[in-house]
């Protein structure tokens, strides 16, 4: 087959399938449906391919896949969602305890799960803070005096790594200053 990108509607012959019509145009396959077997996944460099009738593919076709990877990025960037952060496996039941220096007072007693909880929540809430930032009217120079503010904030956070489980989701603030 050539290195033509067939467009939907692309009729073709399978040397097994027989004959079939590109129902869908991915990445690296195309979804076809053959008249006796159904549809089909194919990778798109399958050699045995013969083009009854091409439709070309436009230039401009969103496929699914574009679609989905764009509204994931989208929710992503401006939604509140929080993503699911595990804590450490050696923290899970633990707890804080917070001890005042008046020996009147009680101490504080928190779950390490909620303590976590309230710290990924101030990581996301930065994360939103910084989408809000980018995509304001500021001019760069206050973009950039502001986002100053906000590395040094995840510097400050850095303490908290420690109770994270994966180290993708730890704090990460101004390196090598």
């Amino acid at each position: 087959m050539s290195a033509t990108i067939l467009g939907i509607g692309s009729r073709i012959k399978h040397p097994q399938f027989g004959k079939g019509v590109v129902i869908q145009v991915h990445s690296e396959a195309y979804e076809i449906t053959f008249i006796d077997h159904g549809t089909r996944r194919l990778m798109r460099d399958f050699e045995g391919l013969e083009t009854i009738e091409a439709v070309e593919s436009p230039s401009d076709l969103a496929t699914y896949e574009k679609i989905e990877k764009s509204l994931i990025r989208v929710l992503h960037r401006f939604s509140d969602i929080q993503e699911t952060v595990q804590l450490g496996s050696k923290w899970t039941g633990g707890k804080i305890v917070m001890f005042p220096n008046d020996p009147g007072l009680k101490e504080k007693e928190i779950p390490m799960e909620t303590f976590f909880h309230k710290i990924v929540m101030i990581r996301d809430r930065l994360r939103v803070l910084e989408q809000k930032l980018n995509a304001s009217n500021l001019t760069d120079e206050e973009k950039i005096d502001m986002q100053q503010y906000i590395t040094r904030i995840y510097g400050s956070l850095t303490t908290f790594n420690v109770l994270f489980k994966n180290r993708d989701d730890q704090f990460a603030g101004e390196k090598g200053v």
